[in-house]
This record gives C-alpha cells, structure tokens and sequence, in this order.
C-alpha cells in the first residue's frame, strides 16, 4: 500500500494518511511526516520517550507469562479535552479474548506523562483521523503506554492475544523507541485474514493507525539481537471510541 510520505514535500501527510485510512483500513505516517505535522524536533521526541522509564510492570501480562510494563490514561475529546479521574481507571476487556469477563486496574499516567504536549498535539491529530471514519461528538479516547521485553525465551509478545481488535473505532500504534531488538512486525489483516500490511515500526515517531472495525492486527514477538540483554520495545497505543 501507498505510505503518507508521498504527501511529504508535495502535499499534507495527515491528509494523506486520512485517505489511506478510509479507503483501505489502514495507514502508516512515518516519523519525519509526523514530526513536520505536529511542529516538534528530535529533543522533543527524546524528552517524551522518557516517560517510558517510569512505566510500571503489568502483572496481567506476567500472568501469560510475557514481560510488559504499561500505565494508562483517558481522556473525553470533544470541542475541548478532559482527562478523566483516575479514580475510574478500570480498563474493561471483554472484546479481549484473554480477559473476557474480567476487568484490570493500572497505575494511571504520571501527571506530567499526562499534561505533556507532544501527548496532546498526538491527540489532536488522531482526532482528525477519527473524525473522517465516524462523526461523534464526545470522544472515547484510551492511552496506553507500553514497554514490551524479553530475554528470547518466548516471553516477548507485544500483543499476547495474537490478532485481535479493539473494539473501537481506531486504533493506532506509535513508536517511541526499540534496543536490542529483532522482530516486532505490525501485521494487519482484514476479518477475512487477507493481509492489508506487515511492516516492522523500527524508525521512533512512525505511526501506524487502522480503522479498528475493519481490520483485525497483531505484533510478532520480539528477541534480543545480542544476549547479554534483553530486547526492548516502546510504543503508544491511543484508541479512539464513541462514548
């Protein structure tokens, strides 16, 4: 399929990408489009990849046996947008094979995770995507930091429930940062299996978006290149919904 940075020096890429997204189900905005969309420079990047560091471990993950840490944030986005308390940060998870029936608890963002405005220029570009697939007026929107790792031993599955969907609207991926890494290709099917994309996000601030009612996605496992440590890889899942 086409890539957003055909739009780079002739066009807009988000636009672009909105065309590619309602057309096929899916789109790739790579970093340098990205970047230019939202304004923002390397140092940037490089201040809001730290957030990762403070990511706590996902017990539910450990209890599949895969390596993860993560936090978690809401927000309401309509003509404005709200966080949403922290007091009500249960992610329920019946459109999750492996948690049907079961709802999980996770340590909300860090306060300046949250008021980050590189976040919430993100936010605002992800809501014009959504709002070419579906005209809501309040926003579901779910923000899911998460560092997958592993020691080769099976235990690095970004997406333990193999593919799957959301249950949304859209959903996106955005890479903050790899090390050490092998594997973790992004595979997008549609609900016939027929494949629509499989690419490797390995350049941080590619973005990669899918129209969450058509295609159903998944994640390779991730290994170490070298074995004296684990292999790491960081990214953002932002999820868009109707309330």
């Amino acid at each position: 399929m086409r890539i957003a940075s055909d739009e780079v020096t002739h066009g807009d890429p988000v636009a672009a990408a909105t065309h590619d997204l309602t057309t096929a189900g899916v789109a790739v905005l790579p970093a340098f489009a990205l970047s230019r969309s939202l304004g923002i420079h390397l140092e940037e990047w490089i201040r809001f990849g730290r957030h990762w560091d403070h990511l706590l471990p996902d017990r539910y993950a450990a209890e599949l046996g895969v390596r993860r840490l993560r936090r978690y944030g809401r927000y309401l986005i309509g003509d404005t947008t709200r966080p949403v308390p922290t007091e009500d940060f249960v992610q329920p998870e019946d459109s999750n094979p492996l948690y049907i029936g079961k709802s999980r608890e996770f340590e909300p963002l860090t306060p300046a995770f949250a008021e980050d405005p590189v976040l919430h220029g993100l936010l605002a570009l992800l809501r014009r995507l959504a709002s070419a697939l579906d005209e809501v007026t309040e926003w579901n929107v779910k923000v899911h930091p998460f560092r997958s790792q592993s020691s080769g031993n099976g235990n690095g599955r970004p997406t333990p429930e193999g593919m799957h969907r959301d249950g949304v609207t859209m959903v996106s991926s955005l890479l903050i940062r790899r090390r050490n890494a092998l594997g973790g290709q992004s595979v997008v099917c549609d609900p016939d299996g027929r494949r629509l994309l499989a690419t490797t996000l390995v350049e941080p601030g590619t973005l990669l978006v899918g129209d969450d009612r058509r295609i159903v996605h998944g994640v390779s496992p991730i290994r170490p290149i070298d074995d004296s440590g684990p292999a790491q890889r960081d990214v953002l899942v932002i999820t868009f919904a109707s309330r």
